[in-house]
């Protein structure tokens, strides 16, 4: 058997001093893998009879073809206290899993309080929860268990913090889910029609092409074991690239727009204007906002300032975030026009455009934008 050595190199010390984005992406230059036939053949980084010795532990996978949710799984549990000093050990004889600390996607076993990750069981069933109802693989079992660990040693709070659970919740949401419901073959949509083009580009798929090509004469179990580590890489990088765009650009967007949500009403009476007073990414934020704080009427138009030619915009709001058709688009009789033009039509100086569709328009001016805005409603 083979064991894969910690290919990421974290310590014992890994969150006490620096932020995680400090430590891990240089720890993603991985040691050369050692062949062995027992789980524990590493050297320890102290020997047993030092007051300082620590036993490393062990986390086991199946060998043989991997996918993106073993692979992400082993490079997560490796950011937990627990499991940092962590070797990966590749391997389906049930009597070496049974000896290791945890065990993911392999195994038949699914139990926390043992570190047993598996997911291909017969009755298998859980989910994530908190209104997900997608079927979890063994790197969504990871996550629901270690998730809140990971991200607050990240945002360096205790995990009790609102914005841990509010976190957990977005990056589960916008980048864990697709690989559970991948790994688990759930559709994207329902249909009974084939797809109308092939999509090869997604972390599922580029976690699967570091396998072994069938052409390749090397099929040894070091170079398997070397694959996939590329894959742990990979799959762990976006990871964090994931859990780090929600704390530093995610987060603040969302509070940003809940603060503009409140003050609707000082832009236009009927509440159905938001003006934006910090351009940030706000689409998505406003659907989940709405829907939480029960929203009625529903903001038709979100106005903000362009960094560059600062003119103000007037967006309408799509009627889902995955919509191209707008709740109120723009006036059709504006649409098209520009400047002079767009202004003697609409009956409002400063006019800079509209968008054949209608979904965005344009003003010199806050005040232009917000009349546009204000007769659009009324159009």
């Amino acid at each position: 058997m083979l064991a894969l050595t910690r290919g990421f190199n974290l310590n014992r010390k890994l969150f006490s001093n620096s932020r995680l984005s400090k430590t891990l992406i240089p720890s993603l230059i991985t040691p050369p893998l050692m062949a062995a036939t027992s789980p524990s053949v590493s050297s320890p980084a102290y020997s047993t009879g030092s007051p300082n010795y620590v036993p490393r532990k062990h986390v086991g996978t199946h060998n043989g073809s991997f996918h993106c949710d073993e692979a992400l799984g082993c490079f997560m549990i490796r950011l937990t206290s627990k499991y940092s000093n962590a070797e990966i050990v590749r391997s389906r004889d049930l009597q070496v899993l049974e000896g290791l600390d945890a065990v993911l996607d392999v195994g038949g076993v699914y139990d926390p309080s043992r570190d047993r990750y598996d997911h291909h069981q017969k009755g298998f069933g859980e989910v994530f929860g908190h209104g997900f109802s997608t079927k979890l693989s063994s790197a969504g079992l990871v996550y629901k268990h270690f998730g809140k660990e990971i991200i607050a040693k990240e945002l360096q709070v205790d995990e009790g913090h609102p914005d841990v659970h509010r976190l957990f919740l977005a990056v589960y949401k916008s980048f864990m889910e697709a690989i559970d419901a991948i790994d688990n073959g759930i559709n994207q949509y329902d249909t009974d029609q084939p797809p109308k083009y092939v999509n090869n580009t997604h972390l599922s798929s580029r976690v699967g092409k570091f396998n072994l090509d069938w052409t390749d004469p090397d099929q040894s179990p070091k170079k398997e074991n070397e694959a996939f580590e590329r894959a742990m890489a990979l799959a762990g990088s976006e990871f964090l690239d994931s859990v780090r765009f929600h704390a530093k650009s995610w987060l603040p967007a969302r509070s940003i727009v809940m603060e503009c949500l409140a003050t609707r009403f000082d832009a236009d009476p009927s509440g159905e204007i938001m003006v934006l007073k910090t351009f940030c990414p706000w689409k998505l934020h406003l659907f989940e906002l709405e829907g939480e704080l029960k929203i009625d009427p529903l903001v038709k138009y979100v106005l903000y300032q362009d960094d560059r030619s600062k003119h103000w915009r007037v967006q309408a709001v799509a009627k889902s975030p995955d919509s191209f058709e707008s709740r109120k688009p723009l006036p059709a009789q504006w649409r098209g026009l520009r400047d002079d033009e767009l202004s003697r039509e609409s009956g409002i100086p400063g006019g800079v455009f509209v968008h054949m569709s209608g979904f965005i328009g344009g003003n010199q001016s806050f005040e232009g934008a917000l009349a546009m805005a204000g007769a659009a409603l009324k159009l």
